[in-house]
């Protein structure tokens, strides 16, 4: 079981720690282990009842205290006939978290078949999966969610980008440009790279698709096979820092012909120099604008 601080809760819910501890008191929502030097502890559970709490609350259709009567599965229940209606962006990011905390895979599905429907496809990428997965990053760096969780919660989406990319319409428009995407050695995080795949597809753009953990050498070899417009990639995991200068010097010297778009973890968040040649995406925006420029 994770350990919360109050302040954790406020971060990741957004109401107050002051209001939490209100409530607490008020209505005895809260329950939390105390350490020896009397501060206030929460786990997974109250992690879930905060979050509920901020989505039902924030709609203005439940008061606090009727909120404090119901049974999780009430709340559940009531959180899913929300979702039915027009839950604002950060609510729906909000209930996925939810749904990943109690390894829920039928509120998973429900939450995203309510959301395409109103959304679509796309917006359901943009506006909620990808700032979900930024959330994920940071519950994962702090050790808020486990392996299991993490898994879970990744191969639902996985299989989502993956049977949409399937539906697509797989013919080019004349202007169309080619994209060779791929994940280097060692490589295992596939979301975004997906992700990148659907938005160029969209936009009958060509991509040539060599997924995960990708050696150097083949990638090479693909390259001088197919002669791509575009190499894109995205780096969570890897390379590792130290190994970042000198992959970055290989791609700008064997790949001499294409541009190379690059992304993740690795360089926006490690703040590393790149070579000229080298762009660096730093939204999925700034992908889009790319693709429906050219």
């Amino acid at each position: 079981m994770s350990v919360y601080s109050i302040k954790d809760l406020e971060h990741l819910s957004g109401i107050k720690a002051h209001t939490l501890r209100i409530w607490e008191q008020r209505y005895g929502i809260l329950n939390p282990e105390r350490t020896d030097t009397n501060i206030r502890t929460y786990g997974d559970e109250e992690l879930k009842l905060v979050l509920n709490i901020a989505i039902l609350q924030s709609r203005g259709d439940f008061k606090i205290s009727e909120i404090a009567k119901m049974s999780d599965s009430e709340r559940s229940a009531n959180l899913l006939r929300l979702s039915e209606g027009n839950l604002h962006f950060p609510d729906q990011i909000q209930a996925l978290t939810i749904s990943m905390l109690e390894l829920n895979e039928a509120m998973f599905q429900q939450l995203t078949k309510n959301i395409i429907q109103k959304h679509g496809f796309e917006d359901y990428l943009i506006q909620i999966i990808h700032p979900f997965m930024l959330r994920l990053g940071t519950l994962w760096l702090s050790g808020s969610v486990g392996p299991a969780q993490e898994h879970f919660i990744s191969h639902l989406i996985r299989q989502k980008v993956i049977a949409a990319i399937d539906q697509q319409d797989l013919s080019f428009k004349p202007t169309a440009k080619k994209f060779l995407l791929y994940l280097p050695e060692g490589e295992l995080h596939e979301i975004g790279l997906l992700f990148a795949n659907y938005i160029l597809r969209a936009r009958k753009h060509q991509v040539i698709y060599l997924g995960q953990s990708l050696p150097f050498e083949e990638l090479v070899l693909a390259y001088d096979i197919h002669q791509p417009d575009y190499i894109l990639s995205v780096f969570t995991s890897q390379p590792n820092p130290d190994d970042m200068p000198d992959y970055l010097e290989k791609l700008v010297e064997r790949i001499p012909n294409s541009k190379i778009l690059l992304t993740g973890y690795q360089l926006l968040a490690l703040g590393h120099e790149v070579p000229e040649k080298i762009h660096v995406l730093r939204s999925f925006q700034e992908l889009i604008e790319l693709a429906n420029t050219n």
